[in-house]
């Protein structure tokens, strides 16, 4: 696990929107339209994670996202976390395997919990929460296999012996909720 800590630690995530207003996410940013949204810090430099736009725009979602965290019993500094790897606070989000909305759900996932409207942010929120409730009860509070499990489904780390799957995009993914996670939790709560 330190070594999968340290080889995503550098990792940045870049993102474009394009004509018809879809935000495209890469950490390999493949196109010249590509923008650093969230630069990872190099290996044991210290310097903080550099996300402000991100956690300022996914402010405007506090409301749903601490009630949708309140009701599934989780941290809402977690489903906040999730919120920005995923679409960054777009309620719009759409990614090229069909995850929909602020917490890019599937749609089974959305159908198994109840969503109408997945661009609904009260709905998506709500079920995402949901969702990661259930990962969480299911990986018995294992927070690296929940985020495996919502990235890239719970079959892919049962079919992996409960560990994370050998998969580029969730070996990234998992340590960088993490980092964003960790930074929500150690910023100073406003009363």
């Amino acid at each position: 696990m330190t070594l999968l800590a340290a080889r995503t630690a550098c990792a940045s995530i870049f993102a474009f929107t394009d004509a018809q207003g879809t935000v495209h996410y890469s950490n390999v940013p493949v196109d010249s339209r590509y923008e650093v949204v969230i630069a990872g810090a190099a290996e044991g430099d210290g310097r903080p994670l550099k996300i402000g736009a991100l956690l300022r725009k996914s402010a405007q979602f506090s409301q749903v996202i601490e009630s949708a965290a309140r009701a599934s019993r989780l941290e809402p500094a977690l489903v906040r976390a999730v919120m920005v790897a995923e679409s960054g606070g777009d309620p719009n989000a759409l990614s090229k395997h069909g995850a929909r909305g602020l917490m890019q759900l599937m749609p089974a996932t959305a159908r198994q919990y109840g969503v109408r409207d997945v661009f609904d942010p009260e709905q998506n929120v709500r079920a995402a929460s949901q969702y990661l409730r259930d990962l969480t009860d299911r990986y018995r509070d294992d927070l690296e296999l929940v985020l495996a499990a919502y990235n890239a489904g719970p079959a892919a780390v049962d079919l992996h012996g409960g560990k994370i799957p050998p998969l580029k995009e969730t070996l990234d993914y998992v340590p960088r909720v993490l980092q964003i996670y960790r930074h929500l939790r150690e910023l100073p709560r406003t009363p």
